[in-house]
């Protein structure tokens, strides 16, 4: 009989300790530690054979390894082209988002010309193939296993070698060798490795479903996300139709790109101009809104940015942010004041970017000072004009990244002018496109009326 004990193991680093601390003393993360029950440890390596020997880099020959596509453009885009043999990929979103409905669909593409296989550990074959039938799907050729014990599942893999699997959930496969319960952090740790070693050394490309936490990030060690080659996550408002799910790690593609779908009865669906998504139908101008052109991944999105600002009641004036970075805001305010001579001291400020879009890059900086000051001045911006535009704290306004690819993207959609840094202005006029290039924000508000 061997005997059990416990350990405690941190979720961000997978370190291990013998009893619990507040602090986990390899990472310094706080309120880490999950105890663990482990039993005899099972030597997983084995010895060095005489075969094997050390090779150059410049000797090895390599080839570009050709792409899987599944069927689903969106989700090719995100993938950076399609699947790769032997790729691991890890999905995550919140329960109910659409993750299984969405590799179901894809496996019923894909399954048309290659071997696939769907293992599901959290739904029963008949749910799955109530799912398929409601979704109106071929599935003719997408073998269903219903297991969550490892050895199970790789045995299955070895026999049948599809050319791609999903995994459906990660959390609840669980491997004989530990003695701990299915989705506790030793045993998604090492689920994930054994199954990203199978991947590569048998070419099939295996597609992992991951939980989240409250918090929104995938539930297990953090060492999981290092394991595979490419990290995704499903995003979207459970009150909304629309999903958009968003590239963090790539080893065959360009991060954060995004891929946009709608849910609806028949599943998720693409949406093929995803700048609509993002744009306000108004019956006419309106004060307090700006439209930009934000780059996610290869892909150039028109967002439109919304502020209202508004005489302060309290004390203390407001400042909040929907889709945009809290601080930065109340820096841009400061500039605002200093450069452009616009105090917002007594206001409460407001900025929304519409469609539930998050926006990180600080090329939305010059779009929402001036839908701040077209809100406080109540009076609306140009019809069919887009800002972009990077402000520093000295007032200047920055160059952004893919200048010209926005600005044809804006143009494709009907906008005729462009207020942009003049460092961005192009070398030859772009058909439709009227451009207004300025170097600080003292010009850019002086001409946003132009």
């Amino acid at each position: 009989m061997v005997k059990q004990k416990s350990v405690y193991v941190c979720t961000e680093c997978g370190g291990q300790t013998l009893k619990w601390q507040g602090q986990c003393p390899h990472c310094q993360s706080w309120n880490t530690l999950v105890e663990t029950v482990t039993g005899k440890e099972v030597s997983r390596f084995s010895p060095v054979s005489d075969t094997d020997q050390l090779q150059n880099l410049c000797d090895i020959e390599t080839q570009e390894e050709p792409r899987y596509s599944t069927g689903i453009s969106e989700l090719d885009r995100v993938l950076g082209g399609g699947m790769v043999r032997g790729g691991v990929v890890l999905l995550g979103g919140d329960p109910g988002i659409g993750k299984s409905t969405l590799l179901l669909q894809a496996l019923a593409q894909m399954s048309i010309d290659c071997k696939v296989l769907y293992v599901s550990g959290e739904e029963s074959a008949q749910q799955i193939a109530l799912r398929a039938r409601r979704l109106a799907l071929n599935v003719q050729s997408v073998p269903l296993l219903a297991e969550i014990q490892l050895g199970k599942i790789q045995q299955v893999l070895t026999e049948h070698q599809p050319r791609v699997a999903v995994i459906d959930s990660i959390q609840t496969i669980y491997s004989e060798t530990l003695q701990s319960a299915p989705g506790s952090v030793a045993q998604v740790r090492e689920c994930a490795a054994q199954l990203t070693r199978q991947a590569k050394s048998s070419g099939t490309a295996i597609i992992l479903i991951g939980h989240v936490t409250k918090e929104g990030a995938l539930a297990g060690p953090r060492v999981l996300e290092h394991m595979v080659d490419t990290v995704l996550y499903f995003e979207g408002d459970m009150h909304s139709s629309f999903r958009l799910i968003r590239a963090f790690k790539n080893r065959f593609g360009a991060v954060n790109e995004l891929g946009v779908f709608a849910m609806s009865e028949k599943g998720l669906r693409e949406v093929k101009n995803p700048s609509a998504l993002f744009l306000s139908h108004h019956g006419g101008q309106v004060a307090g809104s700006c439209v930009m052109v934000t780059q996610e991944g290869t892909r150039p999105l028109l967002v439109e940015i919304q502020a209202l600002v508004d005489e302060a009641r309290a004390p203390h004036s407001k400042r909040l942010c929907v889709g945009l970075e809290q601080n930065r805001l109340a820096m841009l305010l400061a500039v605002l004041h200093r450069h452009a001579g616009i105090p917002c001291f007594d206001q409460d400020v407001f900025v929304n970017a519409v469609g539930g879009v998050k926006i990180a890059e600080p090329g939305a900086d010059l779009a929402i000072l001036l839908a701040i000051v077209s809100s406080l001045k109540n009076k609306p911006l140009a019809e069919k004009m887009v800002v972009i535009g990077e402000v520093g704290l000295a007032g200047e306004v920055r160059p952004v990244q893919r200048g010209q690819e926005r600005l044809k993207e804006a143009a494709k959609l009907g906008f005729s002018r462009a207020i942009i840094p003049q460092a961005n202005k192009p070398k030859q006029s772009i058909a439709g496109m009227e451009i207004i290039a300025v170097k600080n924000v003292h010009d850019a508000v002086d001409r946003m009326y132009d």
